[in-house]
């Protein structure tokens, strides 16, 4: 289960990661990538980890929704 807190921690990952890189990289990549930008700010358990894959396998289309708003406010370089 994705914890509220998870969830906030993974979706800040999310917001800090440039756009470019977020519509660029293909769907397992960008899942990896996000994963280790979260390990490296805490350390996740093997059920954690795979939780938080599971999750971010299911929200790419909302992400890359969401950083395709950024570019379209100008804030690409975020």
């Amino acid at each position: 289960m994705v914890t509220a807190k998870m969830m906030q921690q993974i979706w800040a990952v999310i917001e800090s990661t440039q756009v470019s890189t977020l519509l660029q990289f293909d769907d397992a990549a960008l899942v990896q990538l996000l994963l280790q930008k979260l390990k490296a700010q805490q350390v996740l358990d093997t059920q954690t980890d795979s939780t938080l894959n599971t999750y971010i396998k299911s929200k790419l289309p909302l992400i890359r929704d969401t950083a395709e708003g950024r570019l379209s406010v100008g804030q690409g370089n975020h």
